[in-house]
């Protein structure tokens, strides 16, 4: 199903409601936006294969854009809003990109482009609702081009990069499958339209440039369901928009789901949660009592899958498996999963090692043959470099990514497990446990947390949490001294920038 098909036969159902704007899209304003645009990319001379970067807040437009691309044969890459000017322009010039469209929101970022770029500014430049030099305003200059579709309608792909949480952003491209979109297979769009039910409507509250909330709202759109996107994510907020919408479906990240439950009980229970069916999490490991604590909260109907930008193989568990399995990421949804030690052999179950996915998409890192060859098994299974194990049925447990072990006194530390524990206080709103120079030990394990309340951040209570979390975890796993920050370096879906806090806290005080 397509999105033309809803607007053929219901154009004035809602396809994108923002919140908390309340600005409607329907989906015959959606796809009318799209040829538009689609139409204004090929008198541009863009053809199937060539590149468009995307620059955009979640707002009204950005589903258009990523259709009009789509539809176009061309791939997409949504950027980072953080991003400075020259971070985005390494992006733009390594995804060799022709053109960029980009909002008012974002106009400092797009008029600091120029100056970083080394080839200059790509020729197809638009900026939605506001006016820079050099750029056609957007939407109204594809006013006047047909809201029919293009003549020459070919399947494009996201291009998505990676978070850039242990270097530069990587390019994750996949050969276009040279098919009219009504042709092409997709496994999400099987997996969205089995979980999801007539009456779906699905709350996006992630930013859109990140891989999983643009797949999965184009992919509820494409079956004609409406998707409330969340302008930026508030914990408050997200429960308002469900009560608000009654919304059945949304997909998380575990942070989000920590920052509900650490809401006041009597703000939690003044929200009307009841319209909600299925809920996916995913992108980052979920702390098992954090899990436990939303199945109390909205029944049974957290669902969980594993999967990567790279799109190499997933894993999926429903909540009623998970139960039955707790911590469990899942089962593969195709092909086989391989646990492998570092000689590339597999591993009996209850043996951490390297996880390879067999049978899953090929992709390369763009521009970097090195990284793609050193993801490649030679049988030619795929990783990311995640940790993890069996268990004697089969279901995977993610034990850490392969970069966040530390090694201290010759032995391997996991920081998840720690970090997973620490989220449960409820003193603590986020942890980030990591390794730091130690000149006997190699390495020492180093805690920083952020408290619910800033005046919790105290020596005192860095002691306490010490002691807390060795009654709980093995002695050696835990930090051996804890630091306060305001705020933790996260991405919008949940990762760590621990390199920042690693060069903070390894560097000598004085």
């Amino acid at each position: 199903m397509q999105i033309r098909d809803t607007a053929a036969a219901t154009p004035d159902k809602p396809a994108i409601i923002l919140y908390p704007s309340g600005i409607v899209v329907t989906f015959g304003e959606l796809e009318a936006r799209a040829n538009r645009l689609a139409h204004h990319f090929r008198a541009a001379g863009l053809v199937e294969g060539d590149t468009v970067a995307i620059l955009m807040e979640n707002n009204e437009h950005l589903h258009a854009v990523m259709w009009a691309a789509r539809r176009s044969g061309l791939y997409y890459v949504p950027i980072n809003t953080h991003l400075t000017p020259a971070e985005a322009a390494y992006i733009i010039d390594n995804s060799g990109a022709k053109g960029v469209i980009g909002s008012a929101a974002l106009r400092e970022t797009l008029a600091g482009l120029g100056a970083e770029l080394p080839n200059g500014l790509p020729g197809v430049l638009l900026i939605a609702d506001g006016d820079l030099d050099g750029w056609q305003r957007y939407p109204e200059c594809v006013a006047d081009q047909p809201d029919t579709p293009i003549a020459d309608e070919i399947e494009g792909d996201l291009l998505q990069y990676s978070s850039g949480t242990t270097g530069r952003p990587k390019g994750i491209k996949r050969e276009l499958p040279h098919l009219p979109p009504p042709e092409v297979p997709g496994l999400m769009a099987m997996l969205v339209q089995f979980w999801m039910t007539p009456e779906t409507v699905y709350l996006s509250p992630a930013p859109l440039y990140h891989t999983a909330p643009s797949v999965w709202s184009m992919q509820t759109q494409a079956g004609g369901h409406t998707t409330v996107v969340m302008e930026k994510f508030d914990a408050e907020g997200a429960l308002d928009a469900i009560q608000k919408y009654r919304v059945t479906h949304g997909q998380f990240v575990p942070v989000m789901f920590t920052r509900m439950l650490k809401l006041p009980e009597a703000v939690r229970n003044s929200y009307d949660v009841s319209s909600l069916q299925r809920v996916m999490h995913a992108a980052a490991p979920c702390p098992v009592e954090i899990k436990k604590q939303m199945i109390d909260w909205w029944g049974p109907i957290v669902d969980e899958y594993y999967a990567s930008s790279e799109a190499h193989g997933s894993t999926l568990i429903t909540a009623e498996d998970w139960l039955t399995h707790p911590g469990s990421v899942g089962k593969p949804m195709m092909g086989a999963l391989h646990i492998v030690d570092e000689d590339g052999n597999d591993l009996p179950a209850g043996q951490a090692g390297e996880i390879y996915f067999e049978g899953g998409a090929s992709f390369e890192y763009l521009n970097d043959p090195e990284k793609t060859a050193s993801s490649t098994h030679p049988k030619g299974w795929k990783t990311v470099g995640d940790i993890g194990y069996l268990d004697e049925d089969g279901y995977l447990y993610l034990t850490d990514r392969r970069h966040h072990m530390i090694i201290s006194g010759g032995v391997n530390i996991y920081p998840q497990e720690a970090e997973n524990l620490l989220v449960t206080h409820p003193k603590v709103m986020d942890a980030a446990v990591f390794g730091i120079p130690d000149a006997e030990m190699g390495e020492s394990v180093k805690g920083v947390i952020q408290t619910v309340d800033p005046s919790d951040a105290t020596e005192e209570f860095g002691e306490e949490l010490i002691a807390w979390l060795r009654d709980r975890l093995t002695h050696y796993k835990c930090p051996r001294s804890i630091s306060f920050e305001a705020q933790l370096p996260r991405t919008d879906t949940g990762k760590l920038y621990k390199q920042s806090l690693i060069e903070k806290y390894s560097t000598p005080v004085g």
